[in-house]
């Protein structure tokens, strides 16, 4: 099957789902930094997309209040996931410059350039409670995966190479963030773990499909509508192979912690 082959009305119409739960995460997101702490900078820095002003007016705002009833394994996992999300916006946007991806399937490419925005915005998420709580923002990416990541980049020839490596970061986010809510000590900071889990998991949902539409080597079936006769019986399933998510492959809470 060519690259070009791809319905990509179908894989429009899973991005635009990924956008959309993106969307009520933000808003979720947003609610649970304003009310834990950065009030109406918090609402400033998301709408314009700056990281600076919102974290330097929640500081003056919240003082040491928030500070004191951070934990550090709070202000710890807030670190490590946004370590992950500076890898993956690192590695999606290396993806985006490979010529079979840049002049390959231009839904592939919108939907790659979407998911980059999209972590792009949620370690700013992460990095602004951490900053709020008393800690420093997280840059680097996490050494863990990083290490992965670089040791399979010299062998990523195809977009299958490309989907697979992306959905171990995005299993390995969203199994974090889930564990990430019974490991946190603050109710709003289980909201922001809470709120950008599922975003993760959607992102693998679509790449899952995505990856069997390369795999299978029968695109003709995925297209709207759908002639459901036809379609194998993994079609219902592929993109969803967990009825409760996982989280035995969820990075440590000091894994990506600044040192």
């Amino acid at each position: 099957m060519g690259e070009d082959n791809l319905d990509t009305r179908w894989l429009a119409e899973l991005t635009e789902q990924s956008q959309d739960l993106n969307s009520d995460a933000l808003r979720i997101t947003r609610e649970a930094l304003v009310e834990y702490g950065q009030q109406e900078p918090a609402r400033r820095w998301w709408q314009r997309g700056g990281l600076v002003a919102g974290v330097a007016g929640g500081a003056a705002l919240l003082g040491m209040s928030r500070a004191a009833a951070a934990s550090s394994d709070d202000i710890m996992a807030l670190q490590t996931a946004a370590s992950i999300e500076n890898l993956a916006v690192s590695v999606y946007t290396t993806a985006a410059g490979l010529p079979f991806i840049k002049d390959g399937n231009k839904t592939v490419a919108a939907f790659i350039t979407k998911t980059t925005a999209q972590h792009t915005a949620h370690a700013q998420a992460f990095n602004a409670a951490a900053t709020q709580a008393g800690g420093k923002a997280q840059t680097g990416p996490d050494p863990k995966y990083d290490a992965v990541v670089k040791q399979k980049l010299p062998s990523i020839k195809t977009p299958a190479d490309v989907v697979a490596l992306a959905i171990t970061l995005e299993d390995v986010a969203a199994q974090t963030y889930t564990k990430n809510v019974s490991q946190v000590s603050d109710a709003q900071l289980r909201k922001l773990f809470a709120s950008v889990a599922p975003v993760e998991a959607q992102h693998r949902s679509v790449l899952l499909a995505v990856q069997a539409l390369l795999a299978g080597n029968d695109a003709s079936l995925i297209a709207i509508p759908t002639d459901v006769a036809k379609l194998p019986a993994a079609a219902g399933s592929v993109g969803f192979p967990d009825a409760f998510y996982p989280t035995s492959m969820a990075s440590p809470i000091s894994e990506g912690a600044v040192q």
